[in-house]
């Protein structure tokens, strides 16, 4: 199960269907009016959650059969075009840093970048709100136009990496209008899907609560991981068709056992694994939300009672509802 690939030639095809459709949206835009600008933004920017996520099995050397192939195919469908760091810099963040010490303080990439965007101790009610939502801020938007700019000027090959990047809106532009490349691609590329990846972000893990436990690959990550929506069948097939493809919505299994792939996650949940030790059923609203839960965290761990995290935390969902 963990290490048999097919093939080399399906993931080929799995990516090229992808910009087939990304394509597809931007001429919707082009021809679309404002409804297909809107349509073609949302749908582009799930797109590129979908290019990102089985990128990240290629990051992980389980997308194909050979190795080399699995990081060509990713440089060139996804981590080029889209502005990503070459792929041995994202597998030495993500595989040999985060994967090791995710949720770990002073050693996990990822919550580095949360306490960055605000997400830290002591955080106030409209702080930690507005940290939600990180991606579309005018902080945060500034900060991925920082790190595109940092990410295609990266290592030695920086030329024909930033010829990439430009060349996607330009030939888009060409194709279809400065509207097919704007609400294709431009828009989804610089804040929507940046948000859609920030969403995935906040689910993974109890990033401020998390258990030290000794044990098993299963049992470590157990303490340390959440399961969304595990009791909502409606909701997480949502989530797995927009911004939690290709087992994002599995993250235990996959933290459990990173030499899998996407499509075994599921029964390596049901049959082996079982449910970590969090498994909230909503994201934003309700006493039980994820949400509630991370601000829950961060309140209690600075020191505020427990009383008073939840009263704050009941201040946080009227805001939202708001």
């Amino acid at each position: 199960m963990q290490r048999e690939r097919a093939n080399n030639v399906t993931p080929a095809l799995l990516l090229a269907g992808h910009w087939i459709e990304l394509v597809g949206w931007c001429l919707v835009a082009a021809k679309g009016g404002p409804i297909g600008w809107a349509a073609a933004a949302a749908a582009g920017a799930v797109k590129l959650r979908h290019l990102q996520e089985v990128s990240h099995f290629a990051v992980h050397g389980v997308l194909t059969r050979s190795g080399r192939v699995g990081t060509v195919l990713c440089e060139a469908a996804v981590h080029v075009p889209l502005g990503f760091v070459p792929v041995p810099v994202r597998r030495q963040r993500h595989v040999r840093e985060h994967h090791p010490n995710a949720t770990v303080a002073g050693a996990d990439p990822n919550l580095r970048e949360l306490h960055d965007a605000g997400l830290c101790t002591g955080v106030t009610v409209s702080r930690f709100l507005g940290a939600l939502v990180f991606p579309l801020t005018p902080r945060g938007v500034a900060s991925t136009v920082r790190g595109i700019a940092d990410n295609v000027s990266h290592g030695t090959g920086r030329w024909w990496r930033l010829a990439g990047f430009v060349a996607v809106p330009v030939v888009i532009t060409a194709a279809g209008g400065w509207q097919a490349a704007l609400f294709g691609y431009v828009v989804p590329r610089l804040l929507l899907y940046p948000q859609l990846a920030w969403m995935s972000l906040l689910v993974e893990h109890r990033w401020w609560d998390a258990e030290t436990v000794p044990g098993t690959p299963a049992v470590v990550e157990a303490a340390r991981c959440l399961r969304l929506y595990p009791r909502n069948a409606a909701w997480a097939l949502l989530a797995r068709g927009t911004w939690l493809p290709y087992g994002d919505l599995y993250h235990y299994a996959h933290s459990a056992h990173p030499a899998v792939r996407w499509n075994y996650l599921p029964v390596l949940e049901r049959s082996i694994l079982g449910a970590p030790g969090y498994t909230p059923d909503a994201l934003l609203l309700g006493d039980q939300a994820l949400v509630r839960h991370h601000f829950r965290a961060l309140a209690v761990r600075d020191g505020m009672s427990s009383a008073a995290a939840t009263a704050a935390a009941r201040g946080a969902r009227t805001a939202l509802r708001r």
